[in-house]
């Protein structure tokens, strides 16, 4: 038996389970003829051509029948293998923390994500892989990051600017810009909720994107970047952003970290009834076992286990009491 590497599940003899070929790989048995070694020079001869955003490691590629190829145009795969930038914790956990973040969104707590899975080069190290939702038939989809649509940029703003926000007032831009508000802010809100649970100290306003659908209205995206940077920066800030807006509940004033009340004080700003804003919180604690079940079974190493779990039960104890 063996573990598959996209949904972690059980499987004999293979690499992904026919599910996972399917939907990331479009039904085919993927090759990556690439060796990490390469990876770092294809990167700087092509950077300058790649669209993609974020100061991580990234390529683009392509399926060439069963071969993923390095791409400058038509890319339909991002590959992100273990960052040459320094990491202060656990660097070689970083795809597998991604991996297994994005997985968690998606299977235990019904998240729209990208398309992703680890992926092996040819001298053994794995990447993450994700597939790109911003193409469709061989065209781009129109995307707006919440940067974008704010108008909020370096110039305008200053090196920090994907921070100058609040999740607050991101709610804002969804009822503005969705046609139906009230579905795409509780996404939201699951979001936020499920970066805050799993320790992602990065999701700023480019981790959060509005995505045109074929009627031309506009929705949330499916989500993209998730991982527990906690694991890897301890030290860092437990959000990226403020929760709220020019306000503070008592909890926040006492005990300067987010709980209970804060979020459904974010609820409650977004218009989401108290009962509904309840039981999503609650969701978390709920689904505990499932959560150190696929932990259990993710690629990180046995340290890196114990602190993403650790800090799971951090942020549950900070949440419920």
């Amino acid at each position: 038996m063996s573990v598959c590497l996209g949904c972690l599940k059980q499987i004999e003899n293979k690499v992904y389970c026919n599910a996972c070929q399917r939907n990331v790989f479009n039904g085919k048995s993927p090759t990556l003829y690439l060796k990490k070694s390469e990876f770092q020079s294809i990167r700087y001869q092509k950077i300058d051509h790649f669209s993609i955003s974020g100061v991580q490691d990234k390529i683009s590629l392509k399926l060439s029948g069963k071969d993923l190829i390095s791409t400058t145009g038509e890319g339909e795969y991002i590959l992100k293998p273990v960052p040459s930038i320094n990491v202060e914790q656990l660097q070689f956990d970083v795809p597998a923390n991604e991996h297994l973040t994005m997985q968690i969104a998606k299977q235990i707590f019904k998240i729209q994500t990208a398309e992703n899975a680890l992926i092996n080069f040819q001298d053994g190290e794995s990447a993450y892989i994700t597939k790109r939702f911003d193409r469709y038939d061989g065209h781009k989809i129109h995307q707006e990051d919440f940067c974008q649509i704010g108008g909020i940029s370096p110039e305008t703003n200053g090196p920090n600017f994907k921070y100058e926000s609040s999740y607050h007032e991101m709610g804002e831009i969804i009822k503005k810009h969705c046609v139906a508000p009230k579905i795409e802010i509780e996404k939201l809100y699951k979001l936020v909720l499920f970066n805050y649970m799993f320790g992602n100290g990065d999701a700023h306003q480019k981790n959060f994107s509005l995505i045109e659908t074929i009627n031309g209205d506009f929705v949330l995206s499916p989500a993209y970047d998730l991982l527990n940077t906690n694991i890897h920066f301890p030290e860092e800030s437990r959000m990226a952003l403020d929760l709220l807006k020019h306000f503070e509940t008592e909890h926040y004033k006492i005990n300067a970290f987010y709980g209970f009340e804060d979020f459904m004080k974010l609820g409650e700003f977004y218009g989401i009834k108290s009962n509904r804003n309840k039981k999503m919180i609650l969701e978390f604690p709920a689904q505990r076992e499932k959560v150190e079940k696929l932990i259990s079974r993710s690629f990180l190493s046995q340290e890196g286990r114990k602190k993403y779990l650790e800090i799971f039960l951090d942020r549950l104890k900070a949440m419920i009491e």
